[in-house]
Order: C-alpha cells, then sequence, then structure tokens
C-alpha cells in the first residue's frame, strides 16, 4: 500500500504563519552589514542600554545562592509577591499572587491569554496601529480579527465610542498597548475611564492592556485599565522588563489576570516552556523591590530618549512630504510616508507601498526601519529613535537624501 505524502510537510498553521516583520528587518539589516555597509539600524525594538549592575549583580547572587534548577510554572513566589507590590504602588491594581503568571517574555504571557480565551470563530478587536504579533498569535488561535484604527490626526488613537461600535455579542477579547507600539501612542486617564465605561457595558468583552513600556513615558503619568475597580475582572495586564529595565535578554514578562484565566494560562505554559528562567527571576525580584537604584537608571535612559526623541522629530519635520505625531511613549516615531508611494526609484523600481519603500531605504539609504503594514498601519514606517543622536542625524539625513531621488 502506498501512503502519499505532501511535498512540504510542514503543518499548515506554521505554513500560513507570517514572519514577523520587525524581526524579519533586523536580519536583513545585519546580512547586509557583514557584506560590509555600513547600516544604522533603525528597526530594532531594544534599548540601547544594558542592564543596570544592581540587577546583574543580583542574578549573579543568585547564581551562587543555588538557583539553578526548574521553577515553578506560574513563577517563584518572591517574584509573584514582588510584582502583586509593584502593581499596587505604581498601577494602582490591586492583585493577590494567584493572578499572577510569569512568563518567557511578554510576548509568551500574551500567547497564553490569547490562545485560553479565544475559540475558534471568537471575535478580537485588536487597536490599530499595534504590535507586530497581535494579529498573527489571534489568527493562530483561529480567532477572527476586526481592525479598530487610529490615525495620525487623533494621536494613534480610536475613540472609546468606535470601540463599542465593533463589539458584537461574538466579541470576546480587545487588544491594546499604551504607550504604543509602534507609535507611542499615550491614552490619558479621561481616555481609558472611557474605555472602562464600554467594557462595563459590555460584560461579555476582557480587554488585554500590553504595558510594556510604562517607564518610557514622557508627559509624567501612565494610567492602567485595570485600575479601574469596576472592569478589574474583565482586564489582563501585560508587562515584563524588557524595556523599562533594559533587561531584553532575559526574556522576562507576567500577566496579572482573573484567577480563573491565570490558571488556564499555567496550564498551557506548563506544556509547552514551564516555568522561566530561575536566576533571571530572583533578578526580577530585585529590580522591582530596588526603587531607588531603579530610578537612577531609568531617570538616565528616559532622558536619553526624550532627548532623541525631540531630535528625530526635529530632523523629520525637514523631510518634504513626511508627517509627524509627538509620541508620548516608547522609543519609536511612526511618520506617515504615503506621498512617497507611486514613485520610482533611479533603478526603475516602483514604490508601491510602505513595504517597498523600507526596502528602498534599506539597499539605498542602508537605513533600517519597518513598515507600517506590519502594524496594521499601511501609510506609514516604523523608525527606532534606540540609537546614538550621531546615528540618528545620520540616518534621517541619508532618508531625506533618498527620497528626494523617488521621482
Amino acid at each position: 500500500m502506498t501512503t502519499m505524502t505532501k511535498a512540504n510537510p510542514i503543518s499548515d498553521r506554521i505554513s500560513n504563519m507570517k514572519e514577523s516583520a520587525t524581526i524579519a528587518m533586523a536580519q536583513a539589516a545585519r546580512d547586509l552589514a557583514s557584506k560590509g555597509v555600513n547600516v544604522i539600524n533603525l528597526s530594532v525594538g531594544e534599548p540601547d542600554f544594558d542592564t543596570p549592575d544592581y540587577i546583574k549583580d543580583a542574578a549573579k547572587k543568585a547564581l551562587d545562592d543555588g538557583f539553578t534548577g526548574y521553577s515553578p510554572v506560574p513563577g517563584y513566589p518572591a517574584l509573584k509577591q514582588a510584582i502583586v507590590d509593584k502593581l499596587k504602588r505604581d498601577n494602582n491594581i490591586e492583585a493577590t499572587p494567584d493572578q499572577i503568571v510569569v512568563s518567557t517574555g511578554a510576548k509568551q504571557s500574551i500567547a497564553n491569554i490569547v490562545l485560553s480565551l479565544v475559540n475558534p470563530g471568537d471575535e478580537v478587536i485588536i487597536i490599530a496601529p499595534y504590535w507586530v504579533s497581535y494579529n498573527d498569535i489571534v489568527d493562530y488561535a483561529e480567532g477572527d480579527v476586526k481592525i479598530v484604527s487610529g490615525s495620525i490626526d487623533n494621536g494613534f488613537k480610536p475613540t472609546a465610542a468606535e470601540i463599542e461600535a465593533a463589539i458584537t455579542d461574538k466579541t470576546k477579547l480587545i487588544m491594546f498597548s499604551s504607550p504604543s507600539n509602534p507609535a507611542g501612542a499615550l491614552f490619558s486617564q479621561a481616555e481609558l475611564s472611557d474605555f472602562a465605561d464600554v467594557l462595563e457595558r459590555n460584560k461579555h468583552v476582557f480587554a488585554m492592556s500590553d504595558e510594556i513600556y510604562e517607564y518610557i513615558n514622557y508627559v509624567g503619568g501612565h494610567t492602567s485599565l485595570g485600575s479601574f475597580t469596576k472592569v478589574k475582572d474583565q482586564v489582563i495586564t501585560i508587562n515584563g522588563f524588557a524595556k523599562g529595565y533594559a533587561m531584553t535578554g532575559w526574556r522576562m514578562g507576567y500577566i496579572c489576570a482573573p484567577a480563573w484565566l491565570a490558571k488556564a494560562t499555567q496550564k498551557i505554559q506548563g506544556q509547552v516552556t514551564s516555568g522561566a528562567n530561575s536566576f533571571s527571576q530572583m533578578a526580577c525580584v530585585t529590580a522591582l523591590e530596588d526603587t531607588e537604584n531603579f530610578k537612577k537608571s531609568n531617570k538616565i535612559m528616559s532622558e536619553a530618549f526624550l532627548r532623541r526623541r525631540d531630535l528625530i522629530i526635529s530632523l523629520l519635520n525637514e523631510v518634504p512630504n513626511v508627517r509627524t505625531e509627538t509620541p508620548e511613549g516608547a522609543f519609536y516615531v511612526f511618520p506617515e510616508v504615503k506621498a512617497y508611494f507611486g514613485k520610482t526609484a533611479p533603478d526603475g523600481t516602483v514604490i508601491k507601498g510602505a513595504s517597498e519603500l523600507a526596502i528602498y531605504l534599506l539597499n539605498n539609504a542602508n537605513v533600517s526601519t519597518v513598515t507600517g503594514e506590519a502594524f496594521g498601519a499601511p501609510d506609514n514606517i516604523r523608525i527606532s529613535y534606540a540609537a546614538s543622536d550621531e546615528n540618528i542625524t545620520e540616518a534621517i539625513g541619508r532618508i531625506k537624501e533618498w527620497l528626494a531621488k523617488l521621482a
């Protein structure tokens, strides 16, 4: 008996999954740089600061103290309690340790939530522009994505009324970030209060608030959706250590969710990865509890990002036909560049959209950016300013030069 096999045995769920655009562009930049090209990489979502010494010292101590074995699936009790204390102190969120699950990065936390909540055919509203993986994680869970978009004209923030208009009986989850990646948009307390009113009127809907950029904030205040007690049982808060603590490579994230949902995420995590890195968890305890050292390190990083934000906005404002919005958080600008679509490059290539423009800038200006198409905003590109002042100035100068060559 002959068994028929597909030429490509990869599963459909993986074959249909798109590669992360941010990872792809960062790799393309590295590939070009490996050939000796002077590439300025402004595609990465990573602070260009080293992890503070007080956190690294805590990890070394944890190793010496024997934290080298498997950790509990939801995280060490000491870290879960430190997260509970942090949420109360910084976010006005009342929680208990059984609501906390520590994962291998906030990306895993998000995937755990979506896979634990969303059934095939459930609607998931994603507020755009959105972080690049939201859509694909929902697709993986076989949910139906519904996009509610903000634009440069409203600070990339749709109103609560626009969000509510998209809700149906099939809506299960709303996903958003504040401050946002890619636009740096920050929802105010008043805007989140209106959002909470929407949730209160729609008890069957949950909201995932991704707050990973909480501490890179230029307006002096951050409000968490989970702080509105009337909807606390409908809100999942996602956070982690990568951005505010400059701990990207440590891969540490966490959720605060209703206890029943937190328990569900433990089930999937227990089958896929189990507990997060043991000694990194103990370093995270120190990161959360040593508030004095954190204030010092965060002040240095935040002041640098604010200076760079103002620098890159001033430079982009000098580029013809590029529209910018001044971000209130994170370390990205998200300029509108649609005026260049349909133009022709010197080699005869037509710039059909943001993806082609990003490739054109990489190959010619040797500056790596990311297409806005990956974030649900096809008129824009994302530019990271997690780079030196000199590289920012040089990069925008190159972009301006090569945009001018489009006819």
